[in-house]
């Protein structure tokens, strides 16, 4: 694995994690945050930001796809895989002033973005607060933060409570299975993305993004449709696995409304054979989705 060197000029003294031919890492100090960051391509760089309980190697398969285009840059989220905190607390915008300060430590002035689940939600806040830094993006099961809330998506929402309220080291096993999944993982894929948990400020993480990120933060500003009031201009495409009830891409477009009263571009896509966790079910797929929207939105 190679070994690269931190912005202060501090040697980068990756930790024992999973290989991916093609992929460097280096350690990115930005202010309260020690960054594990993954990096394979050259070209136009395309940061991907991974969902909960993930990290960088969620893109394994379609980040080395589009690492043949472009530089992909894989960070792990504050209080997830390899990335270091000073503070366990994770606020709303918390992970988003993670990013900006990430992209400029890399002097990445602009990127197109790849995001799943939480990383989701940080990108939605990342475009509607800061559009210049984003040329397109590619959300992956998580609706805009324009849709419509109604009785139709509360089964969506069946495995809040358990995450927010779970006791510390409980298994999270059940995340990466059926329903959440259309092809059960192995139990070294569970593995790999559960490794890093056993870090208990790691493991805390996870009722933490529900205090912090989601329950405090996003889901009041849904409530109200306070996005609504506002207008997405990054052109946009919403990926929704066929088997990810009732997330599916024409549940939510239906949801969505009259798209054009509240952004400029979006889309709406489905990833056949796959659940919640399309990058696990059907790479391909995502990985083409991905690279022809970028395509028409250069």
């Amino acid at each position: 694995m190679d070994e690269k060197v931190t912005r202060a000029g501090l040697p980068a003294e990756v930790p024992q994690m999973p290989a991916v031919p093609g992929f460097t890492h280096e350690f990115v100090d930005i202010p309260g945050l020690r960054v594990h960051v993954a990096t394979a391509g050259e070209g136009e760089p395309v940061l991907m930001l991974h969902g909960l309980p993930q990290h960088w190697w969620q893109w394994r398969a379609v980040g080395s796809a589009l690492a043949e285009r472009y530089r992909v840059v894989c960070p792990d989220a504050r209080g997830f895989g390899w990335t270091q905190a000073e503070s366990p607390r994770i606020s709303r915008y918390a992970m988003r002033d993670d990013v900006l300060a990430l992209l400029d430590a890399l002097e990445l002035e602009r990127v197109r973005l790849v995001a799943h689940d939480m990383g989701a939600v940080v990108a939605a806040q990342l475009a509607y607060g800061n559009p210049d830094r984003v040329r397109a993006m590619v959300i992956l099961s998580v609706p805009p933060p324009f849709t419509r809330l109604g009785l139709g998506m509360l089964p969506a929402m069946r495995h809040v409570p358990k995450l927010r309220w779970r006791r510390a080291g409980s298994s999270l096993d059940w995340v990466l299975a059926p329903p959440y999944v259309a092809t059960p993982m192995s139990e070294p894929t569970k593995m790999t993305y559960l490794a890093p948990l056993r870090d208990p400020a790691k493991d805390a993480a996870i009722s933490e993004v529900y205090r912090g990120l989601l329950i405090g933060g996003e889901m009041p500003a849904l409530a109200t449709g306070a996005y609504r009031r506002r207008r997405l201009t990054v052109p946009t495409l919403y990926c929704f696995g066929e088997r990810d009830e009732p997330l599916t891409a024409s549940f939510v477009r239906k949801q969505s409304g009259v798209v054009s009263r509240f952004a400029d571009h979006v889309e709406f896509a489905p990833v056949p054979g796959a659940a919640h966790f399309a990058t696990d079910d059907n790479p391909g797929a995502v990985t083409e989705l991905t690279r022809e929207f970028f395509a028409r939105a250069a």
